[in-house]
């Protein structure tokens, strides 16, 4: 596999390529480092909203050009917000890169943001939040980061309130483009058959000249807090879930939490589904997972189950956890090394993985961290290590979100 190339031109944007040889498509988009965790409080959703609104319509092209020219050519067009990243994503056949790379710029840069527009896409995104209120193993994640990190930015909703987006204006998604959107804050990377001087010409012509140079924005600091959130709603079954305090990419630790979190609930094989599902038949669903960010993460279980069987299913899981924190073994901990390396490598054999993978290491990072790097920390690990960094995220109270009329966690 051939290393990337990356390169700054006039207008401040970073554009990286990486050639997967023996293909004949390529994957580009177009990565911002902002996110929901970058909004005012009396504007929670805007990041998300802004995503919806620039297939709306740009000034060169209509909502319906924008699906018809990249359906033309059988190319996919998508986006995503989280709390602190949004991506512009494409994939396309390698000869109409052009298109991909104009059409993503026109998007992030030339959206009009009409009036009526605006209006109906509010109702859109009211409607998919009514549809994440009624899948209860869905939302319950949004309750868990709002009882970890209350009154904060990172505890918000991605998708806001009917309050919030009611408040939103024409000016603030304006605001939010020239803020977070300005070429020196946007990294363009595409992966597959791509020319790295030839994706370069595409984005220098693209992509408008440099903006003013407002302040970056800076999300506000982090806090874990062992919160509790029931909604008592009657369902079939039971919605558990718990987070911790977990380390952020940039911490030492966090290649360790990553092995302790798959060993403890990361598959079939894993210690939680073993004894709550296999050995004791408590839940149909359980696993365990690891969120980083920049400045912090979480580290979270979840679990459906009777409500019958949810204060026996909560019991069990904190047994197991704790009991992984103190005796996880090396089995466990090759068989999750394995899983965390297949799953990085498999995902590099396409152009969709590689092209995300080489977004997030320059927005993470600043810089391409190679695979074989990441391998090599993730094989460092040891069995104390994991031990060590589970038990440092069980040490304290976790935050808990549950849905359904169960007897509540103490």
């Amino acid at each position: 596999m051939t290393e990337p190339q990356i390169s700054i031109l006039e207008n401040g944007l970073r554009v990286a390529s990486w050639a997967l040889p023996g293909l004949e498509t390529a994957a580009v988009a177009v990565t911002a480092e902002t996110g929901s965790r970058f909004e005012r409080p009396e504007l929670n959703g805007l990041a998300h909203l802004f995503e919806h609104m620039v297939f709306k319509g740009t000034k060169r092209r209509s909502a319906r050009a924008i699906a018809e020219e990249m359906e033309d050519v059988g190319g996919q067009l998508n986006a995503w917000t989280s709390r602190d990243t949004t991506m512009f994503h494409a994939r396309l056949l390698a000869r109409d890169l052009p298109l991909g790379v104009d059409l993503i710029a026109d998007l992030v840069s030339g959206a009009r943001f009409d009036a009526d527009d605006i209006v109906r896409e509010k109702e859109v995104v009211l409607q998919e939040l009514g549809e994440a209120r009624d899948t209860p193993d869905d939302i319950v994640f949004d309750h868990l980061q709002e009882a970890a990190f209350p009154e904060q930015a990172l505890g918000r909703s991605i998708l806001g309130d009917e309050a919030s987006l009611a408040r939103i204006t024409r000016d603030d998604l304006l605001g939010w483009q020239a803020d977070h959107y300005a070429p020196q804050r946007l990294t363009l990377v595409a992966a597959g058959k791509v020319d790295h001087a030839e994706l370069c010409r595409l984005a220098q012509a693209a992509f408008p000249a440099a903006a003013g140079s407002n302040p970056s924005p800076v999300g506000d600091e982090v806090r874990f807090h062992p919160g509790r959130h029931h909604d008592a709603r009657r369902i079939e079954q039971a919605q558990l879930t718990a987070g911790w305090a977990a380390p952020g990419h940039h911490d030492p630790a966090q290649d360790a939490a990553l092995l302790f979190t798959l060993a403890a609930g990361g598959g079939m094989s894993s210690r939680l589904f073993q004894q709550v599902r296999e050995e004791r038949g408590l839940a149909y669903t359980v696993s365990a997972s690891l969120q980083p960010y920049v400045d912090a993460g979480l580290m979270s279980v979840h679990a459906a189950t009777d409500p019958k069987q949810a204060a026996a299913a909560r019991d069990l899981i904190m047994t197991v956890l704790h009991e992984t924190a103190v005796g996880l073994e090396q089995a466990e901990l090759n068989r999750a090394r394995a899983q965390a390396v297949a799953g990085l490598l498999m995902a590099l054999e396409g152009p969709q993985g590689a092209s995300d993978y080489l977004g997030r290491s320059l927005i993470v990072h600043g810089r391409f961290v190679p695979p074989a790097e990441l391998v090599a920390r993730i094989d460092a690990v040891t069995v104390d290590a994991a031990r060590a960094a589970g038990a440092a995220m069980l040490s304290a109270a976790p935050a808990r979100a549950e849905i359904g009329r169960h007897k509540v966690a103490a």
